[in-house]
């Protein structure tokens, strides 16, 4: 099938070509035949001068004979040099043809092993051209299938270990209830209970993830000003705050103007952000909530004394199940989905979402941004 489509293509193209020099062909010899014979009537006469047409029949009939044979070699010569530029194009046709399918045949080859699971397939992109952009392109768009196959290997893995955690728990204390070697009591129904509830929560993060990635949450955009947006997030998590023992404060200008938002995602949001900060900002530490306008859009920034972040995890702190420290993070409670569900909220809003850190033990600061309402 391969080899069918690559030749069908190469001979189109010459077949292209080869219509091309037949037209030019057919042109030339109608030109040549149709002007040439009087412009060398005209040329016999200027060189023969005014007394031409007082010559006698001998020479009239020289005229005709030279005109006949000038006729005759042209033709001839015509016949020669088109069938020597024809096998010259076609020759050059062919190697064109070559040049501009193989790369073709190239990426085809390419897409199917591809299409059979062989993500790490690239194909040669050395050209300048347009078929070199192609193949570039081509090339990124494997790079990111090879990417997100490997995300699709890592999710099925950490769910897999998200979920059989707490099921290996329920699992060992109902087999401990029914061999009778583990009491039944409050404190032994109240893990059971934790236990269910992560899982619940787990799931219910999943669902939320996957509708918030696919852009099918359903959002109830209006104009929402800021100082609101930030009090309605911080009344809800800020008994935590005190708890912990962890000073948060806020700086939001009151000329912001108001943003675009669906109110209770964008709470949502930042109750996610201020949670991640308290959960890695140590007691007696501080967290900042401050907003600024950018542009079109405004800014919200939460920035924690905690315990910052090496610079080679911030580009994959957004990832679903990517942690930093794996066994703190589970140990603190993090289902390492949290930051995902984050960013698809923010961008479903048209926003932008990042996150920033001076190096460990120097805190961190998750930014997100908002487009401005219109009017």
């Amino acid at each position: 099938m391969e080899r069918r489509i690559g030749s069908g293509l190469r001979g189109k193209i010459f077949l292209a070509h080869l219509l091309v020099i037949i037209v030019g062909v057919l042109t030339l010899f109608a030109a040549t035949l149709s002007i040439a014979p009087t412009l060398f009537d005209r040329l016999m006469i200027a060189m023969m001068g005014p007394d031409a047409s007082s010559m006698g029949d001998m020479m009239a009939g020289m005229a005709e004979t030279t005109a006949q044979a000038f006729r005759s070699a042209m033709l001839q010569a015509l016949l020669l040099s088109a069938g020597a530029a024809t096998l010259a194009a076609v020759a050059v046709s062919l190697f064109v043809s070559a040049r501009i399918v193989t790369p073709i045949q190239q990426l085809l080859a390419a897409s199917r092993r591809i299409a059979s699971g062989h993500y790490a397939e690239r194909a040669s992109a050395d050209a300048d051209d347009e078929l070199g952009a192609l193949a570039r392109q081509f090339n990124t768009m494997a790079a990111e299938l090879e990417a997100a196959e490997r995300r699709r290997i890592a999710l099925i893995g950490d769910m897999a270990h998200e979920l059989r955690t707490p099921l290996a728990t329920i699992e060992g204390y109902t087999e401990g209830l029914l061999d009778g070697v583990v009491e039944p009591g409050d404190a032994t129904w109240a893990l059971l209970h934790d236990e269910v509830g992560r899982l619940r929560r787990l799931v219910q993060d999943l669902q939320e993830l996957s509708r918030a990635e696919a852009r099918q949450l359903p959002l109830q955009l209006r104009p929402c000003q800021v100082a609101e947006l930030v009090d309605q997030a911080i009344r809800r998590i800020a008994p935590q705050f005190t708890e912990k023992g962890v000073t948060l404060t806020t700086d939001i200008p009151s000329d912001l103007p108001p943003v675009q938002a669906d109110a209770d995602r964008i709470t949502q949001v930042l109750i996610n952000l201020l949670g991640n900060a308290l959960r890695y900002t140590p007691s007696e530490g501080n967290v900042r909530v401050s907003a600024e306008r950018q542009g079109d859009s405004v800014a919200f920034h939460v920035a924690d004394s905690g315990i910052g972040i090496a610079p080679e995890h911030l580009p994959q702190l957004f990832e679903r199940f990517y942690r930093v420290d794996k066994a703190r993070s589970r140990a603190l409670g993090g289902s390492g989905i949290g930051l995902t569900i984050a960013k698809a909220l923010v961008e479903a809003h048209d926003g932008h979402i990042w996150a920033s850190s001076p190096g460990l033990d120097q805190g961190a600061t998750f930014s997100f941004t908002l487009p401005i309402a219109p009017g």
